[in-house]
This record gives C-alpha cells, structure tokens and sequence, in this order.
C-alpha cells in the first residue's frame, strides 16, 4: 500500500486513518448498545488485515476508553501500527508540566513509550499560551516521547503561529486535523488548505463521509431515520437531503463505473486532494471493510474535477 509522509519529516502512514471517537464514548456513539469491546476487536484487527495502520484516538474520547482499547489492541500484533492521540487545552491545565503530564497519561493508556503524532485538539489559548503549548511538545519530541506536532481544528493564522513558534525549535509542524468532506469544504475557502501546502502540513480530514450524508444511506426517498445527533442536525431533514441529491447522484454514478459506494468515492475524493488523509470512524469490522474501499484505485481527473463542481455550495 502507498503510505503518506506526515508533514515535512514525520512518519509513514497509510492514506486512510482509522478513527476511534466511538470506542468507548457512550454521550454520542452510545457505546455499549449494539456495539462494545469484542466489536472493537474485530475492527481493529480487520484494519490490519486491510493495510490500515493509522489510528487517530484522544484522551477525551470514552474519557480515556478509547486510548485503553487500543493499548489493549496493540499488545495482540507484532505489526507496526501508527497512533495519533490528542491534548485537551482546558482551564486547568496551564503550564508546560501539564502537558507533559497529559502525554504520560496518554501513553500508559495506550502502553507506548513513544507515538506517531501528538495533537493539540482545538486552538484554546486563554489559560495556556501558544508559546508555552507549543514549547512543551517540542520538548517531548527532543524527548523521544512524541515523533511529530499536530494541530486540530486550527485557523490558517494559528497553524502559521503555531508553525513559526516550533520552526524557532527545529520542529516541524507535521498536521493539522480538520473537519473536510464534500460536503464541508470551508478550510478550502478559508485559505487552511492553502496554507498547509505552503508550510508542508499535511490534513488529517474528520468528518469525511459528513456524519453519513455522503454514504448515500440517508435521501428522500430511503426508510432510513436519523437517530441520536443527526435528528437535530437540519442537513438530514427534507430540505437539507434534497440540496445535496446532486452530489449523491454523482457520486453513485462513479461509483457504479468503479464497482464502488458512494462512501468509497468520497473518501477517494479526498485522498486525491493529495495531501489529505480522511479519518474514517468505526465501529465494526464490516465498516473498517467498507471504508478500506477507497484505496487501491483512482478517480480520474476530470471525475475529480466534477465532484469539485457539483460540490461548491458548500465551500
């Protein structure tokens, strides 16, 4: 399988990150109903069997859960496999010890001594300044304990202060973890994109399917009802399915070309931006199987640019 180069330096992975919000968090996945630690299991292992061996996980996700499945996980293979974890910059945490503290957490959860990528998980810089923040993780990476920096959820102008603040250390800022689909594509027109080019960060995109509207199981037409979250969220009643009917029809019709679903036609989207890797949330083997999908083949250029097109409503 192709691998992608985090940021200037960082880490080989694969194309596709396997995130593991679900895993363990019962406020928005429900964990425990239909789904709970032998499910987990099965995705992880189903992911290795597919090539799959980047995961993206945080010390929020099941209040730590998350990280302690993968530790688990982890000590069944000897295969190499690649972890992103996250710091959350809350109220009380304000000294670079606190980070520092939060990575050893992180760490004994995940029984690793040392991971692929540390991320800061949104740009809170009231009680903790970005030069501390972004010092200390600079240190862990002098430490060993970190390979590479990211960001998440970071403007154009805090991944470039963020970017100078490690460049003063020698590090590279290597990611920047986004919310991107077809169906989200504000960091494009809000110049993130752009400006990851320049300073060679590479986009880690959550929400790549748009919570499921791009795998074409939700239309007007389908018996499908959204459940938890997706009830509230406008973008799945009547009005919202009917606006982005274009871009699933599109995406059934390449899809149908390449014997591929429309999820698997959206995750490829995105991988063709070059430089992107979509982090596809699991919960199931079935579900590892299906994004798995969208590596191995290649939209053309001009189905590329179609989906572009069809899809700029949402810039």
């Amino acid at each position: 399988m192709e691998t992608i180069t985090l940021g200037q330096n960082g880490p080989s992975v694969t194309p596709l990150c396997i995130g593991t919000w679900a895993w363990g968090d019962k406020l928005f996945w429900n964990y425990g109903d239909r789904y709970g630690p032998e499910q987990l299991q099965e995705a992880f292992t189903a992911a290795l069997e597919a090539g799959v061996t980047f995961f993206d996980t945080a010390e929020i996700y099941g209040m730590g859960k998350s990280e302690k499945f993968l530790g688990q996980f982890l000590q069944q293979t000897q295969q190499p496999v690649q972890i992103a974890t996250k710091f959350g910059p809350v109220p009380w945490r304000f000294t670079a010890q606190s980070v520092s503290d939060a990575l050893t957490e992180s760490l004994k959860r995940l029984q690793l001594d040392r991971i692929a990528l540390y991320q800061v998980h949104w740009p809170f810089a009231f009680f903790l300044s970005q030069e501390t923040l972004m010092n200390a993780l600079a240190d862990e990476v002098k430490r060993g304990r970190i390979a590479t920096v990211g960001v998440s959820n970071y403007s154009a102008e805090q991944m470039r202060d963020a970017h100078q603040i490690l460049a003063a250390r020698g590090v590279p800022l290597a990611v920047n973890q986004v919310r991107y689909s077809l169906l989200t594509r504000q960091v494009e027109s809000k110049g993130i994109i752009a400006t990851a080019r320049e300073l060679g960060v590479t986009i880690l995109a959550y929400s790549p399917l748009a919570q499921g509207l791009l795998t074409g199981k939700y239309s007007i037409d389908s018996t499908e009802t959204p459940t938890g979250a997706r009830k509230v969220d406008p973008r799945f009643n009547k009005e919202g399915l009917q606006k982005i009917a274009p871009v699933i029809s599109l995406l059934r019709k390449f899809g149908e070309k390449y014997d591929r679903t429309p999820a698997q036609v959206a995750l490829n989207w995105l991988i063709a931006q070059g430089n992107v890797i979509p982090i596809a949330g699991v919960k199931t083997a079935e579900q590892v199987r299906q994004n798995a999908g969208a590596l191995g083949w290649r939209l053309s250029d001009d189905e590329i640019g179609e989906l572009e097109q069809v899809s700029r409503p949402w810039l």
